[in-house]
């Protein structure tokens, strides 16, 4: 009796995301067709790959891990771990809220992107949204990182241009 075939073809992630850095906006592609747009901030210090340069990479890049599934709005991370209400906030402006996107870097020169912990997230600088104001994260309004975390999956392709 043959036994039955496993299917060994990989899925191609269902959704892709396209940051623009020249206009503050990260797009949601669906077999390039837009499925949504949202406003980010990307640095302030500007673009580049430099190990605590607190800069944006540019390139091509693919979403690592997700964090954060389940936990109310505007929960704070500290180490991609949630805080609980009695723990002391952590000693920074840059607060990581809602959701964490990790990016891997698929390029040589941005392949260092996971080792500097650049994610997409959520930020209690809702106000800066639409203008570069990160330290090297590319930062949503909350709703709107929670609404992508739920779109996108692991694996999903994402490119970071001027």
């Amino acid at each position: 009796m043959q036994s039955p075939r496993k299917r060994t073809t990989a899925a191609s992630p269902r959704y892709k995301i396209d940051i623009s850095i020249a206009d503050q906006l990260l797009t949601v592609k669906r077999d390039d067709e837009t499925v949504r747009t949202f406003p980010i901030s990307s640095s302030r210090f500007g673009l580049g790959t430099e190990e605590g340069s607190n800069k944006t990479p540019l390139g091509r890049f693919q979403i690592a891990a997700k964090i954060g599934h389940g936990m109310p709005s505007g929960t704070i991370f500290q180490s991609r771990v949630p805080l609980k209400p009695e723990d002391p906030l952590p000693v920074t402006e840059d607060l990581i809220t809602s959701r964490i996107l990790w990016l891997a870097g698929l390029d040589e020169d941005n392949a260092n992107t996971r080792e500097r912990f650049i994610y997409i997230h959520g930020t209690k600088h809702e106000d800066e949204i639409g203008r570069p104001d990160s330290h090297g994260c590319i930062r949503m309004r909350n709703a709107d990182v929670i609404e992508l975390f739920e779109l996108v999956e692991e694996g999903a392709p994402v490119v970071i241009e001027e």
